[in-house]
């Protein structure tokens, strides 16, 4: 080996590192975000005995997180580009975290909502820019690796945070469901400070106001109709009122986006096929099948089965180490088949595993159940990671921001439509039946449902190139 490429090797390896380091250090702040979101719920009860109101009362403090995330996320772009995505970045850790102490010293239902709505501010800025730090600090080569990392947080916090949840609040307190943000929060800043340098844009121009107040009011109205639908409650006309309201002003701001010089998103990512079908089209309907199983198996574990929410948390822990495994095989297989095979065959895999759920009885053995479960998570993890990753494969660095933001609030979609979709047809199967709470007959509707899209989803995949994001994946290389 030549002195040349003795020092390009040791560049690459360098180069390697680095991003690796800097999508770590993204990857634990996404966890304090996304766990927090999970573990809370499990605490309600004694949450609402703690503050003197009923536990349905409670509720509002994740609708106000949910839709404070919401309205904030379109500004994520914008404010990374403006003041630095590592100063921005920081400043979304430390807001979350000073949030989750006052989570955690609430003495009321009103101070816990107006500290949830200030944690979901600084939650609406850490997943888009974080994302956009990793894409800056990681060549196309890392890029399967580097993605890999920031998105374990979204398949295994959802899985552990409700039996975390039940532990703490059994054993500790309530608070502690919010407390424990603290550490995370204060490692997750020094190791930002310590790893992640500093990147700017030179001129990210003038804030586009109507385009923040259009796109902001937009996705909240959607995912409030969202939410309410999935929890039965608002009513038929209120949730209808708010999703045509949602649709309207999402269509006056795409419109707007496309007619002013310097839009706060831009738009032109959609017209790179890779991007379009991960995030829009067959990616939004993917991972709204993916996303429902962290809902419904819970449910069918503790409302079939009988079983209690630990019982069921030892399930779950099953369906996680799914999850978990993949990660050391996602790299090899993508580059030995390449992205549209893995997202079409793999797709099938993770959308029939899902609707065999619906077919499991309390006297399934064990075993069966561990081996699907498993089998599960292992697909939905590969399914998450090649969609994130080549979403970002044709992407150039001018639309890296925009894209990013976009991506997070289509996720936010999917994410509650898949959980919307699914409360649904349970409880309309129960309503027919003329039953309140639903069986394992609702139970097997929804499965089917759920996995009966993801099935239409993958046939989109086949419209990609056999080599796209072929580069990333490294695809072309190996054949």
């Amino acid at each position: 080996m030549t002195a040349v490429e003795t020092v390009e090797a040791d560049g690459d390896a360098g180069s390697a590192r680095r991003s690796k380091i800097v999508a770590l250090v993204v990857a634990v702040s996404f966890f304090m975000q996304i766990l927090d979101g999970t573990i809370v719920t499990t605490s309600l009860p004694q949450m609402a005995a703690s503050f003197g109101v009923p536990t349905i009362s409670m509720s509002i403090g994740i609708t106000v997180y949910m839709l404070t995330m919401a309205a904030f996320i379109p500004l994520s772009g914008w404010l990374g580009d403006r003041y630095g995505a590592r100063r921005v970045f920081m400043a979304s850790i430390a807001v979350f975290t000073v949030a989750s102490l006052l989570c955690g010293l609430s003495e009321n239902l009103t101070e816990f909502v107006l500290a949830r709505a200030v944690q979901g501010a600084g939650s609406a800025l850490m997943t888009p820019v974080g994302r956009i730090i990793v894409l800056k600090n990681a060549r196309k080569s890392e890029l399967v690796r580097a993605i890999a990392l920031i998105t374990w947080p979204a398949l295994t916090a959802p899985v552990i945070g409700p039996l975390l949840g039940s532990v703490i609040t059994t054993y500790a307190s309530w608070h502690w469901n919010f407390l424990i943000n603290l550490p995370i929060g204060v490692l997750g800043m020094a190791l930002v400070w310590r790893f992640v340098p500093e990147q700017r844009e030179e001129d990210a121009g003038r804030l586009d106001v109507r385009g923040f107040i259009l796109s902001g009011a937009g996705l909240t109205l959607l995912l409030a109709a969202l939410e309410l639908s999935a929890k039965w409650h608002g009513g038929v006309a209120p949730v209808g009122a708010m999703l045509v309201a949602g649709i309207v002003l999402s269509f006056m701001a795409y419109r707007h986006f496309m007619r002013v010089d310097n839009p706060l998103l831009d738009l032109s990512s959609f017209k790179v096929q890779t991007f379009a079908i991960a995030t829009l089209s067959a990616g939004t309907a993917s991972r709204t099948s993916i996303n429902a199983p962290p809902f419904l198996l819970p449910l069918l574990f503790q409302l079939g089965f009988g079983l209690s929410s630990i019982e069921a948390g030892i399930y779950l822990l099953v369906y996680f180490l799914g999850n978990l495994s993949m990660k050391t095989v996602t790299t090899p297989l993508l580059a030995r088949f390449g992205f549209r095979t893995v997202l079409f065959f793999n797709g099938l895999i993770a959308a029939l595993t899902i609707a065999a759920c619906g077919f499991l009885v309390p006297e399934t053995p064990r075993v069966v159940i561990y081996a699907l479960l498993f089998i599960t998570g292992l697909s939905r993890s590969m399914q998450f990671t090649a969609l994130n990753t080549i979403a970002f494969a044709d992407i150039s660095g001018a639309q890296r921001s925009s894209a990013s933001t976009l991506s997070s609030m289509l996720q936010q979609v999917s994410m509650l439509l898949g959980v919307a979709i699914a409360a649904a047809v349970l409880n309309v199967s129960a309503a027919v039946r003329g039953l309140g709470d639903p069986g394992l007959v609702d139970f097997r509707w929804a499965f089917v449902v759920i996995g009966a899209i993801g099935v239409v989803s993958t046939l989109r995949f086949l419209q990609l190139p056999h080599d796209a994001g072929a580069e990333v994946s490294g695809h072309k290389r190996q054949r």
